[in-house]
């Protein structure tokens, strides 16, 4: 496949396939984008990160902590978007017929998914127990993983399946 042919399959095929890959790319996209506020808190271009004022929200305090450079010496919002960037990237890779041409593809994206939703659990419940207070900005990132996980489980299922026959 050309390149002109894969640009115009992922922009205008078609497939159930195609259309759950295509949300996922968008999930990961909000999911990065919330981790923008967060980046500039967290290199200090801004002193408060905003959020909604409701009860049991205090993102000054969770991004502020510890836990979130302890990664690599690192602001965790920094590698969150990497780690968006990249479930984006083995969503966008490949043809419509990735299944059944590249099915590692399939494979390597929920992999990765599932990894990027016990990641979310797990910081989710770190929020809690460790800080007694949630932050909205990853309250949504963690949403966008856990809504991409269903997206990804038909085509696994279906690259399993042909690997297998």
């Amino acid at each position: 496949m050309t390149p002109e042919e894969l640009s115009h399959q992922l922009r205008r095929g078609t497939g159930e396939h195609l259309r759950r890959r295509r949300a996922v790319v968008a999930w990961s996209l909000l999911g990065a984008t919330a981790m923008g506020p967060i980046v500039l808190y967290q290199m200090g271009l801004i002193r408060h990160l905003p959020e909604p004022p409701l009860p049991g929200l205090d993102a000054d305090k969770v991004d502020a902590s510890g836990e979130a450079y302890a990664l690599l010496q690192t602001p965790d919002a920094v590698l969150g978007i990497g780690s968006y960037a990249l479930t984006m990237g083995l969503a966008a890779a490949g043809s419509a017929t990735r299944v059944t041409e590249r099915p590692w593809l399939p494979l390597a994206l929920a992999g990765k998914v599932a990894i990027d939703v016990a990641v979310a659990a797990k910081l989710t419940v770190d929020q809690w127990t460790k800080h007694r207070a949630f932050y909205f900005w990853c309250l949504v990132g963690a949403g966008a993983s856990f809504a991409s996980a269903p997206l990804v489980v038909p085509e696994a299922r279906a690259a399993l399946q042909g690997m297998r026959s």
